[in-house]
């Protein structure tokens, strides 16, 4: 049986943030999305839901609202041994479908991957249009003023 289909995409729990840890901070290690504190991860538990094999964490993701009509998928992460199985997309569809259910009509993602969150639905917006986010988080980023990741909306879904 593939990773895919054995997987299943359920709520974080505390015996998931060590894994999740060390997911998300290979790669804020490689520069490509901020790093975590476990205090961080686990104040924000609820907003998390995981990938997970039965044993295994292979992937995490977050979801933030941000305003009455807008949330943010945060930490998108895929362990290395379960790259291009899919695991990314379904936490992302997964994500999308809690903010239908909770009447969001627009997610947002701050990204390095456009081809994947293409893929996803998602198109490229100027990070000028999202005063919600540019003055709740990024104002204390240590990217601004040169951030360099790509905003990218997925709308009325």
């Amino acid at each position: 049986m593939s990773i895919a289909k054995a997987m299943t995409i359920r709520q974080a729990k505390m015996s998931d943030v060590d894994q999740m840890l060390e997911i998300i901070n290979q790669y804020a290690l490689q520069g490509l999305m901020l790093p975590r504190t476990k205090l961080s991860v686990c104040e924000n538990l609820q907003s998390f839901v995981v990938a997970f094999d039965g044993q295994d964490v292979l992937g995490v993701a977050g979801l933030h609202i941000l305003w009455e009509d807008l949330a943010e998928i945060r930490s998108l992460a895929i362990s290395e041994n379960a790259k291009g199985m899919g695991v990314g997309k379904r936490l992302v569809l997964h994500l999308v479908e809690q903010c239908k259910n909770l009447g969001i009509n627009r997610v947002l993602a701050l990204t390095y991957q456009k081809e994947f969150f293409d893929k996803c639905g998602f198109h490229i917006v100027a990070k000028e249009t999202l005063p919600q986010k540019v003055w709740k988080d990024c104002i204390n980023c240590s990217k601004l003023p040169m951030c360099d990741e790509i905003a990218m909306i997925r709308e009325s879904f």
